[in-house]
């Protein structure tokens, strides 16, 4: 079992969510958040003045997937994630190390 975690840009969400879907791997959470990437000064002028904006707004997708999907999964979040701007996002792969549906009991695979 694993939990695959992607932070993307906000404007990729909905494209991403709907092929997660139509691969019946729609069971995900988002979240809202900022960060920053390796580039850290974004100029920009805001009234007038120089501004320097420290984060960066973002979508973060987790999935927990039976390994057998992880594959799929990345390549679904690549191909409908992708932009050419810099930071465009990371794709991160953890194992979990025990999944527990609360509701039925069910654990293991199973509860994924």
């Amino acid at each position: 079992m694993k939990l695959v975690t992607a932070i993307i840009q906000p404007s990729k969400l909905s494209d991403v969510k709907q092929a997660l879907f139509d691969a019946c791997l729609g069971k995900m959470t988002v979240y809202n958040v900022s960060g920053s990437s390796q580039l850290t000064h974004y100029p920009d002028i805001h009234r007038a003045n120089d501004y320097e904006p420290n984060l960066i707004g973002k979508v973060k997708i987790e999935l927990a997937v039976n390994d057998d999907s992880v594959r799929q999964v990345i390549d679904i979040i690549k191909k409908y994630a992708r932009n050419e701007n810099i930071s465009g996002g990371k794709i991160l792969v953890l194992d979990i190390e025990q999944c527990v549906r609360i509701r039925t009991g069910e654990e293991g695979p199973a509860a994924i």
